[in-house]
């Protein structure tokens, strides 16, 4: 007879752990907003800490309100999540058997590998092509056994974007087979006309899950504080299995003042795309090519080993993300700055490159 143990062994071995980026003075390596939290967000967060003897909301109904509110959905279509990676586990929880099947594009975002294992489901890789999902393969990769399938739109580590026809058509031939899940952490940067608009699925009664999170345009990644928006059927499994106390009141108070400053993200946007045209035209100056973004971080080929600029980079006092763990030893992704943090992460990266 197999032991617990043994399972849980054999289960473990299948799971690589999330590398977070390294740290440094200047830290490019996480795709974190430079601008910091809304000054909303600070001051709720004072007033929430007197208040910390008490549990948080259980399930965060205030904030659970004002995001239906702000996106024009009911509190029935909306789950919060201790970052949007807690929603990925309650999707695992709710709806994955032994068994199943979870389709990712590679490389992935660590998490979408995680849960599969975890709940003795199978993970099915579609390489992605030119930088973007190939959706076309994604879908001849449904079976009767795919449960899941994850898009992260714009997609990490890249920066490119699933365009609507191209969702349209993936949505069509998998209708009710499978939930797709479009993790949209990074949706406030798109400027594409072509980006889906995944409320509108949601309102269709499609079978979508979209994923957002206040980690990246509201800056506020150490409150790991996200949320899921789907039709209500398919969200209420995730509020039944979702932990209580999930979301700390600190969490609650700060998302909720950043939803109420819109000023702030307008600012983050403008920032980060002054920030993108001026690696554009600096990569360009050197020579190096990179992937055209619609995120808050940029994929470039340096044409040398990554680990070697990375060294290079981290002695000058700038941490990046290797491309080597996305089968991409040669090129580097790189959080887009403040002016100041682009213009230092240029000059060391000349000097890296002996120019």
């Amino acid at each position: 007879m197999v032991s617990p143990d043994d399972l849980a062994r054999e289960c473990i071995k299948t799971i690589r752990p999330y590398s977070p980026g390294r740290t440094a003075p200047l830290k490019l390596a996480s795709n974190e907003n430079p601008l910091g939290p809304s000054p909303r967000a600070l001051e709720a967060m004072e007033a929430a800490i007197r208040q910390t003897r008490l549990y948080p909301d259980l399930p965060s109904t205030e904030l659970t309100e004002a995001l239906a509110s702000h996106l024009g959905l009911q509190p029935g279509n909306v789950v919060v999540g201790a970052g949007s990676d807690e929603v990925i586990y309650l999707l695992g929880m709710a709806y994955l058997n032994p068994g199943e099947e979870v389709i990712i594009s590679t490389p992935p975002f660590a998490t979408y590998g995680l849960i599969a294992p975890v709940m003795d489901a199978r993970l099915v890789p579609v390489p992605a092509r030119d930088f973007r999902h190939d959706l076309e393969a994604m879908a001849a990769a449904v079976t009767e056994k795919t449960k899941l399938i994850f898009i992260s739109n714009p997609y990490n580590p890249t920066g490119t974007i699933a365009t609507r026809q191209e969702v349209d058509r993936l949505l069509d031939f998998v209708a009710d087979r499978a939930i797709v899940v479009l993790d949209e952490a990074y949706h406030e940067y798109v400027e594409s006309p072509d980006y889906p608009d995944s409320l509108q699925y949601i309102r269709e009664g499609r079978n979508v899950l979209a994923m957002r999170t206040f980690s990246k345009i509201h800056a506020l990644a150490g409150l790991r504080v996200g949320y899921g928006i789907g039709p209500a059927a398919l969200v209420r499994w995730l509020v039944r299995v979702r932990e209580p106390f999930n979301v700390n009141s600190i969490a609650q108070a700060a998302a909720l003042a950043c939803l109420d400053d819109r000023d702030q993200v307008e600012r983050s946007v403008a920032l980060n795309r002054q920030g993108k045209q001026y690696l554009y035209r600096q990569f360009e100056e050197m020579g190096l090519t990179c992937v055209p973004t619609e995120a808050n971080f940029i994929l470039v080929d340096l044409g040398m080993d990554s680990r070697v600029a990375f060294d290079g980079l981290r002695e000058r006092g700038i941490a990046v993300r290797t491309g080597d763990i996305f089968g991409l030893p040669t090129y580097v992704r790189v959080t887009i700055g403040t002016p100041e943090q682009n213009e230092q992460f240029i000059n060391a990266l000349r000097e890296v490159r002996g120019l």
